[in-house]
């Protein structure tokens, strides 16, 4: 399944769980704007992020861990989504003044709500449009190039690795390794990165394939997140040491804060001339789950997927 081909609209519901306040507002205006109402009613006031990392102090919050699960304060809502709190202490200002001070607090939030709206519509749909151009580009490179190649990763398309297998078929040649390589929760990194990591996580998993892979191994992306090696004239144990180095190599990639690239691998042969390399990817891919689940319960695995959440 494309997971990248995602509506405007499923795209403005979803996204705004990848901002912060810093991502919506100029801080420094933000903090005049916030400054201006604390002084003018004699309030503190504090603003977080929607975990709890304070965005804008002022006033007297020593000592003071913002709960936002079971005290939130007042929410700060874009897209039907809460970005931020507010805390606010009226011990400073006068009785006859509280209420008015309420609702001016009411009319600020309102006012940010709306302000951080627009930023983020403008901001996804700038981006929006720039990934329709570059997939219009890369369509058309892709038609010059006949779809030998995949443009994200650079090895075989589905159509052109399906040519491969077939000629492979007729050669005669066996044995013939076949591997699927199925990069584990890539779903996740989009659903929570967006689009531009869980490529950039693709790209990884493809350089790595195509590193511990020798000249002659056929290479080729067959979905959104999977890969098909074959190995002609395998022997014994080359391919099950080729997927040992590519997972070793995925789980000791470090050179981002928030992938965390791991693989699920599945390994059949084709041994006879009658059978079908076709038939053998299914074949891999029904081999791999078995290897998913496994890899998926081991201790650590979670914690190692989502470090980038803690950022």
């Amino acid at each position: 399944m494309d997971y990248n081909v995602v509506s405007y609209e499923k795209r403005i519901k979803e996204n705004i769980k990848n901002y912060a306040i810093r991502n919506l507002y100029a801080l420094d205006m933000l903090t005049e704007y916030l400054t201006e109402i604390s002084q003018e009613y004699g309030m503190d006031l504090l603003l977080t992020d929607r975990h709890g990392e304070k965005a804008v102090v002022l006033g007297d919050f020593d000592g003071f861990e913002p709960d936002v699960v079971n005290e939130p304060g007042k929410k700060l809502r874009i897209a039907e989504r809460t970005v931020g709190h507010l805390y606010v202490r009226y011990e400073g200002v006068a009785e006859e003044r509280r209420e008015a001070a309420k609702r001016m607090l009411g009319l600020a939030m309102d006012v940010l709500a709306s302000l951080g709206t627009e930023t983020y519509l403008q901001k996804e749909s700038a981006a929006y449009i720039d990934e329709l151009e570059a997939r219009l580009e890369n369509g058309h490179h892709q038609k010059l190039h006949s779809e030998e190649k995949d443009i994200l990763t650079g090895v075989y398309c589905k159509n052109h690795l399906e040519n491969r297998l077939q000629a492979l078929d007729q050669s005669g040649v066996v044995p013939v390794a076949v591997i699927n390589v199925n990069i584990n929760d890539w779903k996740f990194v989009y659903d929570n990165f967006g689009v531009e990591k869980s490529d950039n996580l693709i790209q990884i998993v493809a350089s790595i394939v195509k590193r511990e892979a020798k000249r002659e191994y056929i290479i080729g992306r067959i979905d959104g997140d999977v890969f098909a090696v074959l190995i002609p004239m395998a022997e014994d144990g080359e391919a099950e040491d080729y997927c040992k180095r590519v997972q070793e190599a995925c789980m000791a990639y470090e050179e981002d804060e928030v992938l965390a690239p791991s693989v699920a691998v599945g390994i059949v042969y084709k041994t006879n001339v009658e059978e079908h390399l076709l038939d053998k990817i299914s074949d891999a891919e029904y081999e791999m789950f078995d290897n998913k689940l496994y890899i998926k319960s081991s201790p650590g695995y979670q914690e190692r997927l989502k470090k980038g959440l803690k950022i």
